[in-house]
């Protein structure tokens, strides 16, 4: 019983060991088992027609869903890149959408795309500031209003602070994300 006994502590703690190397070092294959990456096939080329980064836009679909297309928040946002039924009603207007409906927001299809469309939104409408990548990301979280907002009190060739700190976190561990799924998945 004792031998028994040696060989699961001996088994814990190499796993533990293991475990403790890939939170440390994030190992390839250790963010690949943790930040799954799922409809490469759309994010590649969603990203590609709207000019964004595909490591950017996976690294917004874990933070949003963790790749989940049924996922829908308290606030009401759906799909895999958490899309508020109102934000897409105006893209598919604007890109010429017909008969949209809230339940087109599941489609991974569908809402990659129009997540795709409304950061590339976002990210040219903050292009002008030295911050814009993060000023883009802060929007997709907080909404474009509070960020012209901060925008609006930033003295001129300022960096704009991020007020809520929700956002500032949200914004970093998106940009993280991004670095992880760039190296590990080869995504360029």
């Amino acid at each position: 019983m004792t031998r028994a006994l040696l060989w699961v502590a001996a088994f814990l703690a190499v796993g533990g060991l293991a475990g403790a190397y890939g939170l440390s070092q994030e190992p390839d294959w250790y963010v690949r088992m943790r930040y799954p990456l799922r409809f490469e096939t759309i994010v590649r080329t969603h990203a590609a027609n709207y000019d964004l980064d595909p490591a950017l836009v996976a690294a917004v679909i874990y933070t949003e869903s963790k790749f989940d297309p049924a996922r829908r928040s308290p606030a009401g946002a759906v799909g895999l890149m958490q899309l508020l039924p109102t934000t897409a009603q105006g893209i598919a207007d604007r890109t010429g959408g017909t008969q949209f409906s809230e339940a087109d927001l599941v489609d991974p299809e569908l809402n990659i795309r129009y997540g795709c469309w409304y950061l590339r939104h976002l990210r040219q409408r903050y292009r002008a500031s030295s911050d814009g990548g993060r000023l883009a990301l802060a929007a997709y979280n907080a909404g474009q209003g509070n960020v012209d907002a901060w925008v609006a009190e930033t003295a001129a060739g300022g960096t704009t602070r991020i007020r809520f700190a929700e956002t500032a976190a949200y914004v970093e561990r998106v940009l993280h994300l991004r670095d992880l799924y760039r190296e590990a998945y080869d995504l360029r």
